[in-house]
């Protein structure tokens, strides 16, 4: 199972907004998740936590270039955190190779025609709808059964916009759109994604439903819940710590 990195460049996400908010604070994380043995650095321009307000495209691209730029100068893999079509293709042009898209097309409808184009790896994940409104669309009457449908949905437009099988990962969206009750039921059926038959992603670290009142303190949580989730069949997951969660899988 491999463990992608958390990178947020952003004064407003929630587990760490402002901590690595400029390119030397941004670039020395990313060292630290290498020498700790990170498989992946996702690098993010912008906040997706419940609330938050989109970021110019302009404002995303000077946030993520340079540090994607300066990272795969190392050797390390990158994936760049977007919704924006025209944010992942300077990203791939910086030197990243894994696009991770939490709205799985939606928020751009020139995303998936990007990606089928670039011909890289692409994590289409659950999503209704935009930070500012997703709380409300909170509903569903099979929890499990709804989102891998709507997954499936995606899945097909993806795939007819040119985008290969083997490039495809999912993921079921932990804290978008669902509350703690639905993302527990989705954890304890994750093999029902799995069963779908593609890499499934994931990301659960420091986010509300795991208990306690701040981010820092969930991650205890967080790394059992790696632990867990280390016998379910999953791809990887998305942490924002990386020794702890490479700790317990060597265990």
């Amino acid at each position: 199972m491999i463990i992608m990195g958390i990178l947020n460049v952003t004064p407003d996400s929630f587990a760490d907004g402002g901590r690595h908010n400029s390119l030397e604070a941004a670039v020395q994380r990313g060292i630290e998740m290498i020498s700790e043995g990170v498989d992946i650095i996702d690098i993010g321009g912008e906040s997706t936590r419940p609330g938050a307000d989109r970021v110019s495209e302009t404002e995303e691209l000077s946030r993520v270039i340079p540090v994607i730029s300066e990272l795969s100068k190392l050797g390390v893999t990158i994936s760049v955190d977007t919704m924006r079509a025209s944010t992942a293709r300077a990203a791939i042009a910086a030197g990243a190779r894994i696009i991770n898209d939490v709205s799985a097309g939606l928020a751009d409808p020139e995303m998936l025609v990007t990606v089928a184009d670039l011909k890289l790896p692409y994590i289409a994940m659950h999503w209704r709808g935009q930070s500012k409104d997703m709380n409300s669309m909170a509903t569903y009457e099979n929890v499990v059964a709804d989102v891998i449908n709507e997954l499936q949905s995606r899945i097909s437009a993806a795939i007819e916009a040119g985008i290969s099988k083997e490039n495809l990962i999912i993921d079921p969206g932990i804290g978008f759109a669902k509350n703690a009750d639905h993302n527990w039921e989705i954890i304890n059926n994750i093999e029902q994604f799995v069963e779908l038959g593609y890499p499934v992603l994931v990301g659960g670290s420091r986010k509300r439903f795991l208990g306690a009142d701040t981010p820092d303190e969930r991650e205890a949580a967080s790394v059992a819940l790696t632990k867990t989730l280390s016998t379910s069949g999953i791809w990887g997951v998305r942490v924002h710590s990386v020794k702890p969660h490479k700790d317990v899988l060597s265990a």
